[in-house]
């Protein structure tokens, strides 16, 4: 986005890493989610008497989600506002009051036993809610009422987050747990949603091919039937009719795997900034036909269908987002290092080893969790030790930002 020369003068005296949101929370983001998943490992592999507050596995769910990916997402959306809207993103010292809100929460959560449970709820939900209300302002202010589907967005975000938690103030570990399945529908509704925007733009603009207009009907079904996955996943998989699972998942699987189908994925094979995409993308409608086969008894729980939204679609389609956001916004051109598009190998194949082992050889299941962690962590790592100096430095095209 153009700056005038006193936005300019500004926004080169603020350090480059709190210039524009992508380049702390991307950065931050990435990092935890790394030493997450070493230490959900290590703890997986190695069981001993750990009990964080909310408990080993709820604090697992939790952190990859509200830490990890609430810290990608409101990353991308507070640095793609300034583009739709034109008004200068949050930047200086409230985007260092907002990286440190988040912050606080991951040490909270992982050091603050000893406080009171309230004081940690409050402390992990406040991020988001500053988020939404970042979010909302540039909006406002040029009255864009398309993109203001994005505030209430992260407010249901605030909203599960504060559930989960009162699920583990109150001990409730169903509310604990369902309010997390409900914020894994909640990731498949944003990467449904920016998907349909730019999965099938990128691959035309950059493939030559033509971009299949979207077809509205379409569209309103795949969106409305995540909502409706949504409801049904905060209620309780278990709470609800077998019949009405199986046929709001295959609905869901069928819309979406119809729209991958239009976006032009056999013109991407030769670029890996867009093979990333498409294939993460296809983990939400292959999901739901996990959570279809769990509905009518051929799968024994929901967890390897859960883990196919986490690990391929969130975790590929996050990782896939930000190695082209990062690039764009840093004043650099779409090619990739050599590296990159190992990363997102990697990242495919821990969703494969993880939905796959569990579900059909769970014999296997501690070899396939412990590997698609390992893939995780050499996943990001790469994109930490390629991305990271691009993010702490100073755009390559001279401009602020």
């Amino acid at each position: 986005m153009p700056l005038n020369i006193d936005n300019r003068s500004i926004a080169l005296a603020i350090p480059p890493l709190l210039r524009l949101a992508f380049r702390p929370l991307f950065l931050g983001g990435t990092v935890f989610s790394i030493i997450a998943i070493i230490w959900w490992l290590y703890f997986w592999m190695n069981p001993f008497n750990w009990q964080p507050y909310g408990g080993p596995v709820w604090w697992h769910g939790h952190e990859m989600l509200f830490g990890f990916g609430a810290a990608i997402v409101v990353g991308f959306l507070l640095t793609a506002v300034q583009s739709w809207t034109g008004v200068i993103g949050i930047r200086g010292k409230p985007l260092a009051v907002l990286v440190l809100m988040w912050l606080s929460g991951r040490l909270l959560l992982a050091f603050g036993s000893a406080l009171p449970d309230w004081l940690i709820a409050a402390g992990d939900v406040s991020y988001l809610l500053f988020a939404a209300i970042a979010m909302a302002y540039p909006v406002i202010k040029v009255k864009q009422w398309r993109n203001l589907m994005f505030v209430p967005i992260l407010f249901v975000f605030a909203l599960l987050n504060a559930a989960s938690h009162w699920g583990v103030i109150t001990e409730q570990p169903q509310l604990a747990i369902q309010s997390l399945h409900g914020t894994i529908m909640l990731f498949a509704l944003i990467i449904s949603i920016v998907g349909g925007r730019v999965i099938a733009a990128f691959t035309a603009n950059t493939m030559g091919n033509q971009r299949a207009q979207p077809m509205q009907w379409l569209e309103t079904v795949s969106i409305a039937s995540i909502i409706f996955m949504l409801v049904i996943a905060f209620y309780g998989f278990a709470s609800v009719p077998s019949a009405l699972l199986f046929i709001v998942s295959s609905i869901a699987a069928i819309a979406n795997g119809w729209r991958f189908l239009r976006w032009g994925f056999q013109h991407s094979w030769t670029d890996p900034m867009l093979w990333s995409l498409h294939l993460a993308y296809a983990f939400i409608p292959l999901g739901f036909v996990g959570l279809a086969l769990h509905s009518v008894g051929l799968m024994d729980n929901t967890s390897a269908a859960l883990h196919s939204f986490t690990v391929g679609s969130i975790g590929g389609m996050i990782l896939a987002m930000i190695s082209r956001v990062t690039l764009g916004h840093t004043g650099r051109p779409l090619n990739p290092h050599k590296l990159v598009p190992l990363a997102f190998g990697f990242i495919l194949l821990a969703a494969v080893l993880r939905v796959v082992l569990p579900a059909w050889l769970p014999e296997t299941s501690q070899w396939g969790i412990g590997l698609a962690g390992v893939l995780w962590v050499a996943a990001y790592g790469i994109y930490v030790f390629v991305y990271a100096p691009m993010l702490l430095t100073t755009r390559a095209d001279g401009n602020p930002g």
